[in-house]
């Protein structure tokens, strides 16, 4: 349900209404429309098309299978990523590495749970591009989790810095760290976009609404948002264009 409240337009998904799907090697809770759920008033927040909370066995993973104008940002939460593509690009990658790839004119790639031994976590997001038909680009980078200890650290944004990793999108994500009983205020980049806000671990309070882990408000219309944490809570918030 949208409701709007004190100059806020916004939708609470908490993390059992998600759809998921469970392959046995891999158990994926799908915040959009994927594959096989199908939800016709869950298709996409703007210019965010998905957003998968997958869970991979160890050593188990996806075969190359292509894309094509899509900006894919991979987060790992807790194992190893194993990445190979038709580009030449072989990579790792662990928690506090963030991966980009804009498929553009096509792109071929593998994902595997790098570990035998150990289940693999990840965010996969999947962002409409600004500019189609690019030619495909790879790349990961490394953050400091230090640096988002109870403020916003920025991952991602449309400006080419060595600070972030460029998308091909004016969308904007950022991590934070929050520890109980702390305040954070978050303030657009562009005037004109939603934010979609994920609680990946703990719990908090967004204005009014009460979020716990693994839950979601997606925010089109906002002055400000006041995020209080009443756990230690690791969020991620994705700005993004809304059309």
């Amino acid at each position: 349900m949208i409701t709007t409240e004190k100059n806020i337009k916004a939708e609470l998904i908490k993390s059992n209404n998600r759809g998921f799907a469970n392959h046995g090697w891999l158990k994926s809770h799908h915040s959009f429309s994927f594959a096989d759920y199908y939800e016709p008033n869950k298709i996409n927040f703007g210019a965010l098309r998905v957003l998968n909370d997958d869970t991979i066995a160890g050593a188990m993973g996806f075969g190359m299978h292509p894309h094509a104008n899509m900006e894919i940002i991979t987060i790992v939460l807790d194992g190893e990523l194993k990445h190979a593509d038709n580009m030449g690009v072989s990579e790792i990658i662990v928690p506090d590495e963030i991966q980009i790839m804009s498929a553009g004119t096509g792109i071929m790639h593998s994902e595997h749970n790098n570990k035998s031994n150990s289940e693999l976590n990840l965010l996969q997001i999947w962002v409409l591009p600004k500019q189609k038909d690019i030619t495909p680009r790879y790349d990961q980078k490394k953050f400091d989790r230090e640096l988002r200890k109870n403020k916003f650290q920025l991952l991602v944004s449309p400006e080419k810095s060595n600070e972030t990793l460029w998308i091909n999108q004016d969308a904007y994500f950022s991590l934070a760290s929050i520890e109980m009983g702390n305040t954070l205020e978050y303030n657009k980049n562009k005037t004109e976009n939603g934010v979609y806000l994920f609680v990946i671990e703990g719990a908090a309070h967004v204005n009014e609404y009460e979020l716990n882990k693994r839950d979601a408000l997606a925010v089109s219309e906002f002055e400000s948002l006041k995020i209080t944490a009443t756990k230690n809570t690791n969020l991620l918030a994705i700005e993004i264009p809304m059309y």
